[in-house]
């Protein structure tokens, strides 16, 4: 049988330029703007498509790499998941989205195979570390990026947010509406983000204030932790911080199921401003840590590691930001919804 698939040179003698132009060309590095599209043109006139398998053998690459997370349902990953995603493909990388379990030794074993060589990185969001990850991640045979601030001090790229400070602007505002009876609804505490926005919360509302720990970070978890941290108060909540999105939406339920309504009786804040908490009734007030940002930046780290792993390790940071929205709102005046602080 004879292949009538096309060619890279058909595709290059079709657009009128150089072999190497055109490779450079539909990789979308080191070509302009009117050369990509010209080449692309040509590909897509002819069907090309490129033979991954040959080009990772030649340049000994997979052209794969890993988003690693505990829940890959959580909207914060698939925020960051996209951003990765439109960083990385215009340079030729698929993005394989993977699942880190729940433990630090799980997601050490995860690191561990990298060695393997299915991938040429990872991007990672641990939920929990220990030494072994750190020594894990350090020595992987490929380049790591972590998404989060627990590792920042041992050498290893990484791109963190202040979650705890963003707790903190949670509390302020509610304290500016006059709020003072503030309950917390956190995830577990021996998760990095749990301890963090525990710091957080104390540093900001001080003591006396009655905290609740659900057993992750989902609105089931948050139902079920709101209701016993709404039946534990000493006087009615008049708010509840949450510590993420998804338990603020579980808290909210469990303030009607006592008949009572949101912000009016309670306001609610959350941490993370997901897709799912700005179109919820009322909508979620929220931290901001800037997903897509992070996802945008752990690429872009990827990016220079990949083409040179021997740099140096590099830190980023992306600020919290509240923004301010219906679930904190007084239904007559206040500050104007979706307005950020």
């Amino acid at each position: 049988m004879t292949s009538t698939r096309a060619t890279l040179l058909q595709v290059a003698e079709r657009a009128g330029v150089s072999l190497a132009s055109t490779s450079r060309a539909l990789h979308g590095t080191g070509a302009s703007p009117a050369m990509i599209e010209r080449v692309r043109a040509a590909a897509e006139e002819l069907g090309y498509s490129p033979d991954a398998i040959g080009r990772s053998l030649r340049m000994k690459k997979t052209f794969q790499i890993a988003f690693a997370v505990a829940d890959i349902g959580n909207p914060v990953y698939v925020e960051m998941m996209r951003a990765i995603h439109e960083v990385l493909a215009p340079h030729g990388y698929r993005v394989v989205v993977m699942t880190t379990g729940d433990t630090s030794t799980s997601t050490a074993d995860l690191v561990r195979s990298l060695n393997s060589g299915f991938v040429d990185g990872m991007v990672i969001s641990p939920l929990r570390t220990d030494d072994r990850l750190i020594e894990e991640i350090q020595q992987a045979a490929v380049p790591v990026v972590v998404i989060g601030r627990a590792l920042d001090a041992h050498g290893i790229s990484s791109v963190s947010t202040d979650s705890a400070g963003g707790i903190g602007q949670a509390v302020r505002h509610l304290k500016e509406l006059g709020r003072r009876r503030i309950g917390f609804l956190n995830g577990p505490l021996d998760t990095t983000p749990g301890q963090a926005r525990q710091r957080g919360f104390e540093a900001a509302a001080g003591t006396g204030h009655t905290t609740e720990v659900a057993k992750d970070f989902t609105v089931a978890a948050g139902l079920t932790a709101a209701r016993r941290l709404l039946a534990a108060a000493p006087e009615r909540l008049d708010a509840i911080v949450a510590a993420n999105d998804l338990l603020a939406i579980g808290a909210i339920h469990a303030i009607r199921e006592l008949g009572l309504s949101v912000p009016d009786d309670i306001a609610v804040t959350g941490m993370d401003d997901t897709e799912i908490g700005r179109v919820f009734h009322p909508t979620l007030t929220s931290v901001s840590l800037g997903s897509t940002e992070r996802g945008r930046a752990a690429a872009q780290l990827m990016l220079r590691l990949a083409d040179d792993a021997g740099q140096d390790a590099q830190q980023v940071t992306v600020g919290p930001e509240l923004i301010v929205r219906g679930s904190t709102v007084p239904a007559a005046g206040g500050l104007t919804e979706g307005g950020r602080r």
